[in-house]
């Protein structure tokens, strides 16, 4: 959904009169209220892989006549039946899972683009930026000014005085940094005189374990934040740290300094949009191999990432002070 907000930006580049409405899960429309080129955020009411044929004919009638164009950003076959049934008269998106008839104006897109996931979007509108990485829009997101307020006075925090810790990543464990290193990470921050604000879902604290979550140095908020409320207090804090995950590309959005983590995947593909953030990738012989678990049982990519790398690079960004002969993690 935040790379997505490139397509939308090119789109206003191109007329700035058109509004643009989005059709998404409940889980991530917050996200597109905070995107001022979207007007309108349209809830999805089909589960995440549910086919739901009758449910999407319905609201794709229920649909119809109030647009020209709908861009189909997800490539399967079900995700053009809204559109369709719309009965939208430009309806464009990428030849995947052959769509003819379902779409009227379909792209390729060259196999080098296929895992740029940002620029792919970006491109439906305008195809200069495959050629042009330049071109490529940075997400931004809205920062509530009063909302901010109230989460650092409800949780005792001072804007530029915490760290947000993200150590979440849905897509499996090779994605994820150990809990050890995050919190040895918080222990050396807490040092430094920033708090550590872990931010993420509930289901990103079932691995952590009490070391982190219990952790002095750390202020758990994992599963009590919206995804409003994650973006106000990422962009309070002195910077986030996170694995390649959705919070990655919400703190780049949001506009704080970032420090993003790879281990199973690879910065080339999906990284986070921003000139204000770094990536820390070892670039081992055996990575990115994409896994969810590591096939080689090590998981040495990130197990050997380890949390002084993370603290030099903050300190070379000049978001810490220099460690003044303290010894690190």
């Amino acid at each position: 959904m935040v790379m997505a907000q490139c397509l939308f930006a090119a789109l206003l580049r191109a007329d700035g009169s058109a509004p643009i409405d989005v059709l998404a899960p409940d889980w991530v429309r917050p996200l597109a209220a905070r995107m001022p080129q979207i007007r309108t955020a349209i809830a999805m009411p089909m589960g995440h892989g549910e086919f739901a044929f009758l449910a999407r004919r319905r609201l794709g009638r229920a649909l119809r006549g109030r647009y020209s164009h709908a861009f189909v950003l997800p490539g399967s076959w079900k995700s053009a039946l809204v559109p369709y049934f719309a009965g939208i008269e430009h309806r464009v998106g990428y030849l995947r899972e052959w769509r003819w008839g379902l779409l009227n104006d379909i792209r390729e897109l060259p196999a080098e683009m296929n895992a740029k996931t940002a620029r792919a979007f970006q491109a439906l509108a305008e195809p200069a930026v495959i050629e042009d990485a330049a071109r490529l829009i940075e997400p931004k997101l809205d920062v509530d000014p009063q909302n901010q307020g109230r989460l650092l006075a409800a949780h005792g925090l001072a804007a530029g005085r915490f760290a947000v810790l993200a150590p979440g990543a849905e897509y499996g464990p090779a994605k994820r940094w150990p809990a050890q290193h995050w919190a040895a990470l918080a222990t050396a921050l807490s040092a430094r005189g920033l708090t550590s604000v872990l931010l993420g879902s509930v289901k990103d604290r079932q691995p952590l374990g009490a070391e982190l979550l219990l952790h002095p140095a750390m202020r758990d908020l994992m599963g009590a934040t919206s995804l409003g409320d994650a973006i106000d207090l990422i962009a309070a804090s002195r910077f986030a740290v996170t694995n390649d995950s959705g919070l990655m590309h919400i703190a780049a959005a949001a506009g704080a300094p970032l420090i993003a983590l790879y281990g199973s995947t690879s910065p080339e593909h999906t990284p986070p949009l921003s000139s204000r953030a770094r990536v820390i990738s070892l670039g081992l012989a055996c990575s990115p191999c994409r896994a969810r678990d590591c096939p080689l049982g090590h998981l040495d990519c990130l197990v050997q990432l380890a949390p002084a790398g993370v603290l030099a690079e903050a300190e070379a960004m000049g978001l810490l002070p220099p460690d003044q002969g303290k010894a690190r993690p």
